[in-house]
């Protein structure tokens, strides 16, 4: 496929706001893509080159990027960066640029998606000295075939910043009305933006089907060749497998125990909810691979770990669910979450750092065991699978401590036990359900005592003064509406003007500063990426922010490395909270 039809895409996409518009873009792209450029297309659509479960990073900054555009055009970086301050986007700059570059270069080759692609994803590889000069060649030359659309949409890829707004339920979707077009007869209605499918009962089926491949293989690139290939029977062939990520069951909130109760069924599960970070954890034969709930992975951050699953579980294949929570070694204290972020992203010093910041272990679901999937087993099934395969080691690897009640009184009691060791709340539930990657379903609820903080991620910040000079602050705050981020406040309260007292404004300066897309006076943009939790006293209407609400005296509480865009709170939360607080 030539890149210039992939480039008119983007633009199409970008140009529309509506989610039903870009699902109907998308799936006439789809149409005419060829199995073997399926998976590429997929990816390249979203403004990836490897999967969500892929941890690679392209590693390209805007410096570097500025030199390459410098290389293909023969403008100076002054004048290139001179652009980059009015557009605000070096993506929009190589567009304007590309048009004035030296003849000698006209003369190149016509881009395909596979060369981009192929290109591209040579860049993480390159490595040592010579390594910055390579990356630059490498998008020097492509910014030199491209045309002054291919441009744009290379240095954004390039930038991992694509700017068109496609979120996986719009791939999901896509993939539907592409290759079950007949089956479904889906419409669109180009005036109105409407969809209506003839057979509603079977779209909603194969919506369902696509979206369950997607939650065992975490890429949508595989199930579209999968589908491409076979048809419906690919969802049969989509199967779960040790070293693959998949999506981790999600959890709604319940008000109250006697809630939980109404919303899981009598007797249920009730299991201590600890304050750490979500730990999948894949044994096939002597491989042992550990990924996070954004299914990056992080086998190498935690050698710890490895050696307590040889020692402490008792089979050779299986998938498991977990919450590892952080200790002090010398007082055996457990920690809150912050304290542990810091080790998920760790490539250096790992042994010091097992050393200095221990983790436990606290399995509490089993999605496969030798091979065989156990998602649609009941719970009580696989909780008893974990009770004959672990063997408990405090401090190391343990099962999730668990009772089993429909007494609310015992409930109650078991519920205070676990905010007195320091945890968060309880995981109620249902004995019979099923593990459903992905889904806050109601087969179990969390109970906190707090009122739900929210996940918001920034957007926006400004200059520090004073003593703050030098750091952004004042961190402007969004919700999610789709694949749209509203915003919903600011916060500066909780962050510390040290490091050693926690997260302070350095560091988060630190970690925004390359993600600024322009900046006016002391003003921000952020490219969203830096996800924190909030907590606040009330949630009120206001005209300000377009999500319509605002948050009345938020305060920071930590950052959420381990979470992804998907999992920045919803509109409709904002929405419930906003209402149950009446």
């Amino acid at each position: 496929m030539r890149y210039s039809e992939l480039a008119s895409i983007y633009e199409a996409l970008e140009k529309t706001s509506k989610r039903l518009e870009k699902t109907f873009i998308i799936s006439k792209l789809f149409k005419k893509t060829k199995e073997e450029d399926i998976d590429k297309i997929v990816l390249l659509i979203q403004g990836k080159l490897f999967p969500l479960w892929n941890e690679t990073k392209l590693g390209v900054s805007d410096r570097l990027v500025i030199k390459a555009i410098s290389v293909a055009t023969g403008i100076s970086p002054a004048k290139i960066e001179e652009e980059w301050k009015k557009l605000g986007d070096l993506g929009l700059v190589a567009e304007k640029l590309v048009t004035k570059k030296s003849q000698a270069t006209l003369f190149s080759k016509e881009l395909t998606t596979e060369k981009v692609f192929n290109n591209l994803r040579k860049l993480p590889t390159l490595e040592g000295a010579g390594s910055v000069d390579q990356k630059i060649k490498i998008i020097a030359e492509l910014l030199s075939s491209a045309k002054p659309l291919e441009a744009r949409y290379v240095v954004r890829t390039v930038l991992e910043d694509l700017r068109v707004g496609v979120g996986s339920g719009s791939i999901r979707d896509a993939l539907v009305w592409a290759f079950f077009d007949k089956k479904v007869r889906v419409h669109y209605d180009e005036k109105e933006k409407t969809i209506s499918p003839d057979n509603r009962e079977e779209y909603n089926k194969l919506v369902d089907a696509v979206q369950h491949g997607f939650d065992l293989k975490a890429d949508y690139g595989e199930v579209a060749r999968m589908i491409l290939k076979k048809g419906e029977k690919a969802f049969g062939e989509l199967t779960l497998e040790s070293g693959s990520p998949i999506n981790v069951m999600l959890y709604q909130k319940a008000k109250d125990l006697k809630e939980a109760f109404e919303r899981v069924g009598k007797p249920c599960a009730l299991e201590y909810k600890y304050d750490g970070f979500r730990m999948q954890i894949h044994k096939k034969g002597n491989i042992i691979k550990i990924f996070t709930r954004r299914l990056d992975e992080v086998t190498k951050q935690f050698p710890e770990v490895i050696e307590y699953v040889k020692k402490f579980v008792n089979a050779k294949e299986f998938i498991l669910d977990s919450e590892a929570v952080g200790f002090n070694p010398k007082t055996g204290k457990y920690l809150p979450f912050q304290a542990m972020s810091q080790r998920i992203k760790r490539k250096y010093d790992i042994d010091k750092m097992a050393k200095d910041f221990p983790v436990e272990v606290n399995v509490f679901d089993i999605m496969s065991y030798h091979g065989k999937n156990l998602l649609k087993e009941p719970f009580n099934k696989r909780r008893k699978i974990l009770e004959k395969i672990i063997t408990p080691h405090k401090k190391k690897l343990v099962l999730a401590k668990q009772i089993i009640t429909d007494d609310l009184k015992k409930a109650q009691i078991f519920y205070k036990e676990a905010l007195k060791v320091g945890e968060e709340g309880v995981m109620a539930k249902n004995l019979e359900g099923i593990y459903k990657p992905g889904s806050r379903v109601g087969y179990g609820v969390k109970v906190k005592p707090v009122m739900e903080s929210l996940d918001l991620v920034i957007v926006g910040a400004e200059w520090g003064t004073g003593k703050r000079s030098g750091w952004l602050t004042s961190y402007v705050l969004a919700c999610r509406k789709g694949d749209k981020f509203l915003e919903i406040g600011k916060v500066g309260t909780g962050i510390k003007e040290l490091e050693e007292q926690g997260v302070s404004f350095k560091e988060l300066t630190m970690k925004l500063n390359p993600l600024i897309i322009s900046e006016e006076g002391k003003t921000v943009r952020i490219k969203p990426e830096i996800i924190i939790e909030v907590k606040y006293e009330e949630i009120q209407k206001s005209p300000t922010y377009d999500s319509g609400y605002a948050l009345r005296f938020p305060r920071f509480v930590r950052l959420r490395e381990d979470k992804a865009l998907s999992d920045v709170s919803d509109i409709s939360l904002v929405e419930d909270l906003y209402k149950g607080q009446k």
